[in-house]
């Protein structure tokens, strides 16, 4: 693979002037099984580039553990890259932000309680040096300086946006070049923020989504010599639980890339094929109210989320061609869905009964929090016992994110952090009666100093103004269903359940889960967590990947925190209902 050159004049490719011509492909929110697809469309659209970020939190769940198999594989997915001819813009970290669970940052650093991350807190330091070591060897042979598809690097995420302590991207610029990447660097801010986010002798690129030759001004401004790269041309939006659809007109954002390449700037689209949040990955922000970030990360892009090119597939490729070749060859309009009107959940577990198979619960004083039960996502079940009988007031200093309450396994409220819900009251029936608290994590904040988003119950819990002491705290992580105990409970359990129901396929295409009338929860296919259902809404079906499916006999398995929907019946559809558009 040709090198990478920064001059005064723009990027160079050995030698020859070059346009990065770029888009957003996240490995982690696609199935590996459809990379090679994915790819081969971004080509096609006259891409010779991708983008990518590095989740640390997948790579490295623990601080012992380090994976880069199966849907983590990058090496194989720049392979693939490679193959296609494509050259590769690699994203690391440690902060990806990306609307991904922490911003990418593994929940395990925040059982240390005086962690502060983004900064020079040895800590910190020590823990992505030790990333960096773990994540940048094998990659080695994929940098383009050794024949490999990546071209550039980049230093932290919109660093600006968030500190300006330039000695702390010195620290990570220095820990990438220990552990051998000698491709250029580049750092990347929204235009107001360049100052505090560049790095001297470093590429300082921009972030934006209009306006293009006023920002590339304010960039030319802070640098007055160099390539000119939008890192994230933001051509559609991401969507939150309880909003509507954003969407963005193929003609405007159109409108918008002409303008931009028109002043000779390269280019990353944001996204050029958004995937999804499967299983607990979706991230959240909290700007003083809480908001997380719906399973779909379609992000209205030129590849929909089941990889079928939208409009802005073929109007984008108009535009690119009038700045530089595209391929003859065009991708099919869209790829046959799988189908299935009616599947019908007939077995059935509560979730209470089911707990003591999937984790185990350790008694305090207090309610652990899910870093101190080393527990990166899912449910924790807290428990204690009621001293005495008669009205109740129940006050929890802070939920994160969201409690169910239990008294005696039946319902008497909910307490949500969005809501700023703090206190409930009820009558306790006699003294012994078992408070039960099950505590959703809905995903981590991932942008601004909210990503110290630690889960569970936080602070006092009090009754009737006194400390609640005497609890156990039972992790539910949900990682793996196979231990779910079917067949153990009520034929019709009460309250938060597992459904289960299983359905034949004659093919293994891409097709679309509807839960018609069910309220919220998480759901599976064969074991593939596919991520939250919410009857919220605006998202009110769920992407499921072809290579997820199985000809013959398959499973959907169905977590319901509150009422199933009607007959317990689900249905597989050729499209999606990603819920009403943003006007």
């Amino acid at each position: 693979m040709p090198l990478l050159q920064i001059e005064d004049d723009g990027f160079r490719l050995d030698g020859a002037p070059f346009r990065i011509l770029s888009g957003g492909l996240h490995y982690f929110r696609v199935h590996p099984g459809l990379w090679h697809d994915r790819l081969h469309k971004a080509r096609l659209m006259g891409l010779n580039t991708v983008e990518t970020y590095v989740p640390w939190n997948l790579h490295q769940p623990r601080p012992d553990e380090f994976r880069m198999d199966g849907g983590l594989d990058l090496p194989r997915f720049l392979d693939l890259a490679a193959a296609e001819g494509l050259h590769v813009l690699l994203r690391p970290g440690p902060y990806i932000c990306a609307e991904w669970e922490g911003g990418g940052l593994p929940s395990w650093l925040l059982a240390d309680p005086a962690m502060r991350l983004r900064s020079r807190d040895p800590h910190f330091l020590a823990a992505v040096d030790d990333y960096f070591g773990r994540l940048l060897p094998p990659l080695h042979d994929r940098l383009a300086t050794r024949g490999g598809p990546v071209l550039a690097v980049q230093v932290e995420n919109e660093y600006g946006a968030y500190g300006d302590d330039t000695a702390y991207l010195e620290h990570l610029a220095d820990s990438l070049h220990r552990h051998g990447v000698d491709v250029p660097l580049f750092t990347c801010d929204q235009p107001a923020d360049l100052e505090r986010g560049a790095l001297p002798g470093v590429l300082a690129t921009a972030n934006f989504g209009s306006r293009s030759a006023a920002h590339l001004a304010t960039l030319r401004t802070a640098r007055p010599s160099g390539p000119l790269l939008c890192t994230e041309f933001w051509i559609g939006w991401f969507d939150r639980w309880g909003g509507n659809h954003v969407v963005r007109g193929a003609e405007q954002a159109s409108q918008e890339l002409d303008e931009l390449l028109a002043t000779g700037a390269s280019v990353n689209f944001y996204m050029f094929h958004g995937g999804t949040n499967f299983g607990f990955m979706n991230g959240a922000n909290d700007k003083h109210t809480y908001r997380p970030t719906v399973t779909s990360y379609d992000y209205d892009a030129p590849l929909d989320e089941a990889g079928d090119p939208t409009e802005k597939f073929g109007a984008f490729r108009e535009v690119i061609a009038k700045y530089a070749a595209v391929p003859v060859e065009f991708p099919p309009a869209r790829a046959e869905k799988f189908t299935l009107e009616t599947v019908e959940l007939t077995e059935s577990v509560g979730l209470l009964d089911a707990a003591p198979a999937l984790g185990d619960a350790v008694a305090s004083h207090r309610p652990l929090t899910m870093e101190e039960l080393r527990q990166d996502y899912g449910f924790v079940l807290y428990e204690a016992e009621l001293p005495d009988a008669g009205p109740a007031l129940l006050e929890v200093e802070q939920v994160r994110d969201r409690a169910q309450v239990f008294l005696d396994g039946q319902p008497v409220g909910v307490l949500e952090r969005e809501g700023h819900e703090h206190s409930l009251t009820f009558t306790v029936p006699r003294p012994g009666s078992v408070l039960t608290v099950l505590v959703e994590n809905q995903g981590r904040v991932n942008y601004g100093q909210g990503i110290h988003d630690r889960k569970g119950l936080l602070g006092s819990v009090l009754l009737n103004g006194d400390p609640l002491a005497g609890w156990t705290s039972r992790p539910l992580p949900l990682t793996s269903i196979k231990d779910v105990p079917f067949g153990t409970g009520p034929a019709t359990p009460t309250g938060p359940a597992f459904y289960r129901g299983t359905f034949e396929a004659d093919r293994t295409a891409d097709t679309f889960l509807h839960l018609d009338g069910w309220t919220k929860g998480n759901a599976w296919v064969n074991g593939f967590a596919l991520g939250r259902h919410w009857s919220r809404g605006p998202q009110r079906s769920l992407y499921v990947p072809g290579p997820v499916l199985r000809r013959g006999a398959n499973e959907v398995v169905v977590l319901e925190l509150h009422a199933p929907g009607r007959d317990r019946k689900v249905a597989f559809r050729d499209t999606p209902d990603l819920g009403p558009v943003e006007d």
